[in-house]
């Protein structure tokens, strides 16, 4: 590998880095420093409703309602991490899609 190329690669992996660290340093640093309650917005936008209409119904009940505060948090984040996960594996598949066409593409130019 040139010299060159080892700089750049270098200055590629430190600005990784620093970027990796900004986006802890936000992630982490309102948990720090925030007092308070975090809370979803189910129950925000329940507390909106009876300050608004009081004597509303909803449609509809909960079709299950997990047995802990903790179990619901596992379900979530097991759905977010499934969506995560369906997402970037179609994002892999155009991007490695639109390789492959690119190369092959090349192949027919020579």
């Amino acid at each position: 590998m040139s010299q060159k190329n080892t700089r750049n690669h270098q200055s590629t992996a430190r600005e990784n880095w620093i970027l990796v660290g900004a986006v802890v340093a936000l992630a982490v640093l309102p948990l720090v420093f925030v007092r308070g309650e975090y809370g979803g917005a189910d129950g925000e936008a329940q507390k909106a409703i009876t300050e608004i209409q009081p004597g509303y119904e909803p449609w509809f009940n909960h079709f299950f309602e997990p047995a802990s505060g903790e179990i619901e948090s596992l379900l979530f984040a097991t759905q977010a991490a499934l969506g995560a996960g369906v997402i970037g594996y179609a994002i892999g598949l155009y991007k490695g899609r639109s390789q492959s066409r690119q190369n092959s593409d090349r192949k027919t130019l020579e």
